[in-house]
């Protein structure tokens, strides 16, 4: 018997957008048609609602190990089958950071029965100190396809240049946070008018696009890939286009925040807005948004960083960062596929098909043989986002108190269902 018919649903891939039945055997899509008569052990009606390939989340923030008062392996998985993500990639500023075998091995083992896959990402230097470079042999032998020292940037060029090197051969994707410490300079939102107003010290948008224009240049001269974590500015933008059309194999990510809000967030004087980089101007967020339109950003991602209640509530001196994981589809849709900016199939490569192929993944379709990763989504449902809900172990979500239109209904791993929302 089959584990779970799913009828009159749209059905929405890359290239496909059609109403359909799809029966999930053995945790693979068995059949795809206008009308299965199969016996199933569950049988779900998906009338008026999509079912899409699970999102991918290449850059989380697990604080497993080390910091789990934050987050965990497990309450972050907990977070991405809520939030329709069956695949996560987690960044290596943990204590230890993701340097070795062992630790490695911890999260992958620790992650293994939750239904989602998580992806460590190994460090580019030893304790992400930027001194030494780390083993990416040793890394890669683990099950790691990526490396960064996200949390902070790489300061030596000549290091990171080196590490750009040795990608061509080893087949790892370096992933850059690009930040020039010394431009920040104890900064805290972003340098403008409303910095000014508050009168706290500002992170200039040079520190971002100085780096950037770094990461490419070094890509450029060592004909190898290179990935730009997080953009925010406008001058990114530009800059990573540009360098698209001469050939450079660069790619990037943003988050729903960044074409979503601006600086003016900051007003409150809440820490909850306060993330790296920071929420920008006006000019950047229709930037950064312009850049999902046309195919500059590669991939939307949440840089989920869970912080304690505590660490956030002075808004001075509270820890940069924000979690996402459970409202990212939530806030794409509402802002970019009911406006009418993008299809549901775009959505699909930016957050699932297009972050696999960059860890050299196999990519989920609706079609028989692909593995039964998938989200069941109402994109009509409309919802106020409450942090007290968000299963997370932290709450500082940027968009507490907002009405989404759309969520995930369904989560499925496998062929197993590892989410379901409560009616």
């Amino acid at each position: 018997m089959a584990e779970l018919l799913i009828k009159n649903v749209r059905a929405v891939d890359e290239n496909c957008d059609m109403v359909c039945d799809v029966l999930i055997e053995n945790g693979v899509i068995a059949q795809v048609s206008e009308a299965i008569d199969t016996a199933a052990d569950r049988v779900i009606d998906g009338s008026g609602k999509v079912l899409m390939p699970s999102l991918f989340d290449m850059h989380v923030h697990f604080r497993d190990p080390g910091f789990t008062h934050k987050e965990d392996i497990i309450t972050g998985c907990m977070a991405c089958a809520a939030g329709g993500v069956t695949g996560a990639a987690c960044m290596p500023n943990t204590k230890p950071a993701i340097d070795n075998t062992e630790t490695v091995k911890y999260i992958i083992d620790k992650a293994k029965d939750t239904g989602v896959e998580v992806y460590p990402v190994g460090c580019i230097t030893k304790g992400m100190s930027g001194g030494e470079l780390a083993d990416f042999e040793e890394l890669k032998n683990a099950g790691v396809r990526l490396i960064s020292d996200d949390g902070r940037p790489v300061e030596n060029a000549e290091l990171m240049r080196q590490a750009l090197e040795l990608t061509k051969e080893n087949g790892l994707l370096a992933v850059s946070h690009c930040e020039d410490l010394n431009i920040i300079n104890g900064g805290i939102i972003h340098k403008g008018k409303i910095s000014e107003q508050l009168g706290v010290k500002g992170m200039d948008r040079a520190s971002e696009d100085s780096v950037t224009a770094r990461e490419i240049t070094l890509a450029m001269s060592c004909d190898a890939r290179v990935h730009i974590c997080h953009v925010s500015t406008e001058g990114c933008i530009n800059m990573i286009r540009d360098a698209k059309k001469a050939g450079v194999k660069v790619t990037c990510e943003t988050a729903p925040h960044y074409f979503t809000y601006t600086d003016e967030k900051l007003l409150k004087r809440d820490a909850d807005y306060r993330m790296n980089p920071p929420l920008r101007e006006e000019r950047d967020r229709l930037a950064v948004l312009q850049g999902v339109l046309d195919g500059t950003v590669d991939c939307i991602v949440t840089d989920h960083a869970p912080h304690a209640a505590e660490e956030k509530a002075d808004f001075l001196k509270a820890p940069n960062g924000v979690v996402g994981l459970e409202t990212s589809l939530a806030v794409t849709l509402t802002e970019l596929y009911h406006t009418g900016k993008i299809s549901l199939n775009r959505i699909v490569t930016l957050m699932s098909a297009e972050p696999r192929r960059l860890l050299g993944l196999p990519v989920t379709e609706i079609k028989i043989g692909s593995s039964a990763d998938l989200v069941l989504v109402d994109t009509e449902a409309e919802w106020t986002v409450d942090p007290e809900k968000l299963h997370s172990k932290s709450k500082n979500t940027v968009f507490k108190g907002e009405k989404l239109k759309g969520r995930p209904v369904m989560t499925v791993s496998k062929g197993r269902i590892i989410f379901e929302l409560a009616e």
